[in-house]
Protein backbone atom coordinates (compact mmCIF):
# COMPACT_ATOMS: atom_id res chain seq x y z
CA UNK A 1 0.00 0.00 0.00
CA UNK A 2 1.17 3.23 -1.03
CA UNK A 3 1.46 5.70 2.11
CA UNK A 4 3.80 8.59 0.35
CA UNK A 5 1.49 11.52 0.82
CA UNK A 6 0.30 13.77 -1.87
CA UNK A 7 2.31 16.57 -2.82
CA UNK A 8 1.01 19.84 -1.54
CA UNK A 9 -0.79 21.71 -3.95
CA UNK A 10 0.40 25.47 -4.46
CA UNK A 11 -2.75 28.55 -4.41
CA UNK A 12 -2.68 30.25 -7.69
CA UNK A 13 -2.97 33.00 -5.10
CA UNK A 14 1.47 33.64 -4.91
CA UNK A 15 1.62 34.32 -8.95
CA UNK A 16 -1.08 37.35 -7.79
CA UNK A 17 2.63 39.79 -6.84
CA UNK A 18 4.56 38.89 -9.99
CA UNK A 19 1.28 39.17 -12.19
CA UNK A 20 0.85 43.03 -10.42
CA UNK A 21 4.32 43.49 -10.87
CA UNK A 22 4.25 42.78 -14.63
CA UNK A 23 0.88 44.49 -15.35
CA UNK A 24 2.60 47.90 -13.70
CA UNK A 25 6.00 47.07 -15.36
CA UNK A 26 3.89 46.87 -18.90
CA UNK A 27 1.40 50.09 -18.01
CA UNK A 28 4.44 52.28 -16.91
CA UNK A 29 6.71 51.31 -19.95
CA UNK A 30 3.90 53.42 -22.40
CA UNK A 31 2.53 55.69 -19.91
CA UNK A 32 5.54 57.14 -17.38
CA UNK A 33 8.63 56.78 -20.24
CA UNK A 34 7.81 60.68 -21.08
CA UNK A 35 7.00 62.00 -17.80
CA UNK A 36 10.48 60.72 -15.48
CA UNK A 37 13.09 62.48 -17.32
CA UNK A 38 15.47 64.99 -17.14
CA UNK A 39 13.37 67.54 -18.70
CA UNK A 40 10.84 66.66 -15.77
CA UNK A 41 13.68 67.59 -13.20
CA UNK A 42 14.69 70.69 -14.59
CA UNK A 43 11.01 71.72 -14.65
CA UNK A 44 10.56 70.87 -11.18
CA UNK A 45 13.19 71.57 -9.50
CA UNK A 46 12.94 74.63 -7.66
CA UNK A 47 9.57 73.14 -5.99
CA UNK A 48 11.76 70.17 -4.92
CA UNK A 49 14.67 71.70 -3.28
CA UNK A 50 12.08 73.91 -1.94
CA UNK A 51 10.30 70.95 -0.03
CA UNK A 52 13.85 69.49 0.35
CA UNK A 53 14.72 72.56 2.60
CA UNK A 54 11.32 72.56 3.90
CA UNK A 55 11.05 69.01 5.41
CA UNK A 56 14.47 67.15 4.71
CA UNK A 57 13.24 63.90 6.27
CA UNK A 58 9.66 63.86 4.35
CA UNK A 59 11.80 64.64 0.91
CA UNK A 60 13.83 61.55 1.93
CA UNK A 61 11.17 59.33 2.55
CA UNK A 62 9.32 59.83 -0.82
CA UNK A 63 12.36 59.74 -2.89
CA UNK A 64 12.83 56.56 -1.39
CA UNK A 65 9.48 55.32 -2.04
CA UNK A 66 9.41 56.74 -5.15
CA UNK A 67 12.35 54.91 -6.34
CA UNK A 68 11.54 51.46 -4.73
CA UNK A 69 8.39 51.55 -6.87
CA UNK A 70 10.18 52.35 -10.05
CA UNK A 71 12.99 49.76 -9.34
CA UNK A 72 10.41 46.82 -7.91
CA UNK A 73 8.03 47.51 -10.93
CA UNK A 74 11.15 47.89 -13.33
CA UNK A 75 9.23 51.38 -14.48
CA UNK A 76 11.47 53.67 -16.54
CA UNK A 77 13.77 56.73 -14.95
CA UNK A 78 16.12 54.41 -12.89
CA UNK A 79 18.90 56.35 -14.16
CA UNK A 80 17.20 59.28 -13.76
CA UNK A 81 15.85 58.19 -9.78
CA UNK A 82 19.62 57.82 -9.09
CA UNK A 83 20.61 61.11 -10.17
CA UNK A 84 17.56 62.84 -8.74
CA UNK A 85 19.40 61.51 -5.25
CA UNK A 86 22.80 63.46 -6.29
CA UNK A 87 20.67 66.25 -6.88
CA UNK A 88 19.01 66.69 -4.03
CA UNK A 89 21.04 64.90 -1.16
CA UNK A 90 24.76 65.38 -2.10
CA UNK A 91 26.91 62.59 -2.75
CA UNK A 92 27.04 60.95 0.20
CA UNK A 93 23.37 61.06 1.47
CA UNK A 94 22.41 60.69 -2.08
CA UNK A 95 24.53 57.13 -2.39
CA UNK A 96 23.34 55.75 0.80
CA UNK A 97 19.12 56.28 -0.08
CA UNK A 98 19.98 55.05 -3.59
CA UNK A 99 21.30 52.17 -2.55
CA UNK A 100 18.40 51.55 0.40
CA UNK A 101 16.15 52.41 -2.52
CA UNK A 102 17.25 49.72 -5.29
CA UNK A 103 17.97 47.22 -2.87
CA UNK A 104 14.69 47.02 -1.27
CA UNK A 105 12.75 47.46 -4.70
CA UNK A 106 15.11 44.82 -6.11
CA UNK A 107 14.24 42.36 -3.12
CA UNK A 108 10.54 43.05 -3.88
CA UNK A 109 10.66 41.62 -7.45
CA UNK A 110 13.42 38.89 -6.36
CA UNK A 111 10.38 37.83 -3.55
CA UNK A 112 7.80 38.42 -5.56
CA UNK A 113 9.28 36.22 -8.44
CA UNK A 114 10.10 33.48 -5.98
CA UNK A 115 6.94 33.21 -4.33
CA UNK A 116 5.23 33.13 -7.82
CA UNK A 117 7.71 31.13 -10.11
CA UNK A 118 10.79 30.27 -8.26
CA UNK A 119 10.03 27.91 -5.88
CA UNK A 120 8.60 25.60 -9.05
CA UNK A 121 11.23 26.42 -11.72
CA UNK A 122 13.92 25.52 -8.87
CA UNK A 123 12.55 22.46 -7.81
CA UNK A 124 12.10 21.27 -11.45
CA UNK A 125 15.68 22.00 -12.39
CA UNK A 126 16.62 20.04 -8.99
CA UNK A 127 14.80 17.11 -9.72
CA UNK A 128 16.12 17.60 -13.49
CA UNK A 129 19.20 15.35 -14.91
CA UNK A 130 21.35 16.14 -17.44
CA UNK A 131 23.30 19.60 -18.46
CA UNK A 132 20.27 21.45 -16.34
CA UNK A 133 20.69 19.94 -12.98
CA UNK A 134 24.71 19.94 -13.27
CA UNK A 135 24.46 24.46 -14.38
CA UNK A 136 21.75 24.60 -10.82
CA UNK A 137 24.64 22.87 -8.69
CA UNK A 138 27.45 25.20 -10.19
CA UNK A 139 25.46 28.34 -9.37
CA UNK A 140 24.29 27.27 -6.49
CA UNK A 141 28.14 26.46 -5.26
CA UNK A 142 29.38 30.02 -6.29
CA UNK A 143 25.84 32.36 -5.78
CA UNK A 144 27.96 34.87 -4.19
CA UNK A 145 30.54 35.85 -6.41
CA UNK A 146 28.12 34.94 -9.84
CA UNK A 147 25.78 37.25 -8.12
CA UNK A 148 28.35 39.83 -7.43
CA UNK A 149 29.43 39.67 -11.34
CA UNK A 150 25.83 40.50 -12.00
CA UNK A 151 25.75 43.73 -10.08
CA UNK A 152 29.10 45.06 -11.35
CA UNK A 153 28.69 44.15 -15.23
CA UNK A 154 27.01 47.58 -16.56
CA UNK A 155 25.85 44.69 -19.31
CA UNK A 156 23.90 43.29 -17.28
CA UNK A 157 20.66 45.22 -16.60
CA UNK A 158 19.44 45.44 -13.42
CA UNK A 159 15.89 43.79 -14.33
CA UNK A 160 17.35 40.95 -14.94
CA UNK A 161 19.91 40.85 -12.01
CA UNK A 162 17.06 40.85 -10.09
CA UNK A 163 14.88 38.46 -11.33
CA UNK A 164 17.18 35.56 -12.95
CA UNK A 165 18.26 34.69 -9.60
CA UNK A 166 15.06 34.61 -7.81
CA UNK A 167 13.80 31.45 -11.10
CA UNK A 168 16.89 29.46 -10.55
CA UNK A 169 16.16 29.50 -6.33
CA UNK A 170 19.46 31.19 -5.29
CA UNK A 171 19.24 31.99 -1.48
CA UNK A 172 17.67 35.23 -0.90
CA UNK A 173 20.41 36.07 1.74
CA UNK A 174 23.38 36.30 -0.46
CA UNK A 175 20.69 37.84 -3.08
CA UNK A 176 20.71 40.74 -0.50
CA UNK A 177 23.99 40.89 0.43
CA UNK A 178 25.59 41.48 -3.58
CA UNK A 179 22.63 43.51 -4.49
CA UNK A 180 23.63 45.76 -1.09
CA UNK A 181 27.19 45.69 -1.87
CA UNK A 182 27.17 45.22 -5.63
CA UNK A 183 25.44 48.22 -6.90
CA UNK A 184 27.75 50.41 -4.68
CA UNK A 185 29.97 51.52 -7.69
CA UNK A 186 27.48 52.37 -10.38
CA UNK A 187 25.51 54.10 -7.35
CA UNK A 188 28.05 56.04 -6.77
CA UNK A 189 28.99 57.06 -10.21
CA UNK A 190 25.23 58.27 -11.16
CA UNK A 191 24.76 60.27 -7.87
CA UNK A 192 28.10 61.70 -8.76
CA UNK A 193 26.75 62.58 -11.85
CA UNK A 194 23.57 64.03 -10.33
CA UNK A 195 25.58 66.24 -7.90
CA UNK A 196 26.39 68.32 -10.74
CA UNK A 197 22.74 68.56 -12.65
CA UNK A 198 22.11 72.33 -10.96
CA UNK A 199 24.75 73.83 -13.25
CA UNK A 200 23.60 71.38 -16.09
CA UNK A 201 20.64 72.56 -15.73
CA UNK A 202 21.83 76.25 -15.47
CA UNK A 203 23.74 75.71 -18.64
CA UNK A 204 20.74 74.41 -20.50
CA UNK A 205 22.42 71.56 -20.86
CA UNK A 206 22.05 67.46 -20.28
CA UNK A 207 23.91 65.18 -18.25
CA UNK A 208 26.76 63.28 -19.92
CA UNK A 209 25.64 59.90 -19.01
CA UNK A 210 28.63 58.60 -21.19
CA UNK A 211 30.90 59.35 -17.94
CA UNK A 212 30.64 55.68 -16.76
CA UNK A 213 32.32 54.35 -19.85
CA UNK A 214 35.82 56.55 -19.30
CA UNK A 215 38.54 54.96 -18.21
CA UNK A 216 38.95 56.47 -14.48
CA UNK A 217 35.41 55.20 -13.79
CA UNK A 218 35.29 51.63 -16.33
CA UNK A 219 38.41 50.54 -14.67
CA UNK A 220 37.68 50.15 -11.30
CA UNK A 221 34.40 48.68 -12.05
CA UNK A 222 36.22 46.11 -14.63
CA UNK A 223 38.55 45.59 -11.61
CA UNK A 224 35.67 44.58 -8.99
CA UNK A 225 34.62 42.38 -11.89
CA UNK A 226 37.96 40.92 -11.75
CA UNK A 227 37.89 40.33 -7.79
CA UNK A 228 34.76 38.99 -8.24
CA UNK A 229 35.38 36.08 -11.22
CA UNK A 230 38.62 35.23 -8.84
CA UNK A 231 37.25 32.34 -7.06
CA UNK A 232 35.87 31.04 -9.77
CA UNK A 233 38.77 30.75 -11.62
CA UNK A 234 40.68 29.39 -9.47
CA UNK A 235 38.29 26.74 -8.25
CA UNK A 236 37.88 26.06 -12.41
CA UNK A 237 42.42 25.95 -11.93
CA UNK A 238 41.53 23.39 -9.23
CA UNK A 239 38.84 21.24 -11.05
CA UNK A 240 41.37 20.99 -13.74
CA UNK A 241 44.30 19.41 -11.98
CA UNK A 242 42.21 17.10 -10.31
CA UNK A 243 40.84 15.42 -13.70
Amino acid sequence: MDTTEPAPRRSPARHIPLLVIAAVALIGAFTLRDHLTFETLRENREALLAFRDANYLGMALLFVATYVAIVAFSLPGAAVASMTGGFLFGLAAGTGLNVLAATVGASAIFLAARWGLGETLAAKMEASEGRIKQLKTALNDNEIPVLFLMRLVPAVPFFVANLLPALVGVSYRNFLLTTALGIVPGALVYTWIGVGLGDVFDRGGRPDLSLIWEPHILGPILGLCALAALPLVIKALRGRKEI
